[in-house]
């Protein structure tokens, strides 16, 4: 018999809709997502660059902004219907800071909408304040049941992976044993739910890219996976750096990459991105996965989305 999700999945097929993420286990060994292989379904569109347009996003200052209209913002589970018709792109990647609630019932009603979009959650980016290698053993413990709640929540929305966060130190310097030790325990967790977990170059010390692929290496297991940026790396350090970075990461991807052209350093000064030498590292690995698309520096997120939608569907044709 097929489940409800496989039957919404094949007669999407039979029209011609969007190909979703289909998850199966493979050999009981690891993960076996059937990625698309067509360019613009390659594609997702990360809604933290859209924060400001979605219902009950607090600023970083934890107060409502106000420069969006209320008749201009959406509900985060009418993102995917909302990206669709914007920028004909069937896969989303929610951020964990807009969700309204996590309970099974909004869950419920999230996958119906993004399933009535012909769409498809095709990661989770998570960014819990916990640190995976904090000597405080209590800390590390907040951080596994942070990251397992997320990981059944992408198995309840039909997502392939979350990317969880390793919050910047607090009263430790990184440590590969630790982190290991804390992440395997998730890995574990996701092979149960066939959720893979990935981590992301993003926090300069804690997220550092070398670290983070030893820390993969370490555990050594194919449910937890490298997110490569575009620009974080380049943000924060030189450009020799920074590519070397996203090979190291690109060599231990699996589904998801953040497609980025512009990012602002400390100083607030946009660093451009190459997008034709990352996009040949992209290749030199053979990555399949979904690339999201996520602006990342100010103004208006739409123009900018949709032309590096554009440029990332020639970069992958």
């Amino acid at each position: 018999m097929l489940s409800r999700r496989q039957f919404v999945e094949v007669c999407a097929g039979a029209a011609g809709a969007a190909v979703l993420p289909t998850l199966a286990h493979a050999a009981g060994s690891g993960p076996s997502v059937h990625f698309p292989s067509n360019p613009r379904e390659r594609l997702s569109v990360a809604a933290y660059p859209f924060r400001e347009f979605i219902v009950g996003w607090k600023g970083w200052d934890g107060k409502t902004p106000s420069s969006v209209p209320r008749a201009q913002q959406i509900e985060l589970k009418d993102f995917a219907a909302h990206v669709a018709e914007k920028f004909n792109v069937h896969n989303i990647e929610p951020w964990g800071r807009v969700f309204p609630s996590t309970d099974p019932k909004y869950l419920e009603q999230f996958r119906t909408a993004v399933e009535k979009a012909g769409s498809a959650v095709v990661d989770i980016a998570v960014d819990d304040e916990y640190n995976q290698y904090s000597a405080d053993a209590a800390e590390r413990e907040r951080s596994v049941t942070s990251s397992m709640h997320w990981v059944d929540v992408g198995a309840a929305l039909g997502s392939p992976s979350i990317r969880t966060h390793i919050e910047g130190p607090k009263n430790s310097k990184p440590d590969v044993t630790r982190a290991a030790e804390t992440l395997r325990r998730v890995a574990e967790y996701g092979a149960k739910k066939n959720v893979v977990v990935h981590l992301e170059n993003d926090n300069p010390v804690s997220e550092d890219p070398f670290f983070i692929v030893e820390v993969i290496e370490k555990v050594n297991s194919p449910w937890l996976r490298a997110l490569p940026d575009f620009g974080n790396s380049l943000a924060a350090h030189d450009e020799d750096f920074a590519y070397r970075a996203i090979d190291a990461m690109f060599a231990h991807a699996y589904g998801i990459c953040h497609v980025k052209e512009n990012e602002a350093n400390e100083q607030g000064k946009l660093v451009h991105v190459d997008l034709a030498r990352t996009f040949a590292i992209l290749n030199k690995h053979d990555y399949k996965g979904y690339c999201s698309i996520e602006y990342d520096a100010a103004g208006d997120p739409y123009k900018p989305t949709a032309e590096l939608i554009e440029q990332t569907i020639k970069f992958l044709s």
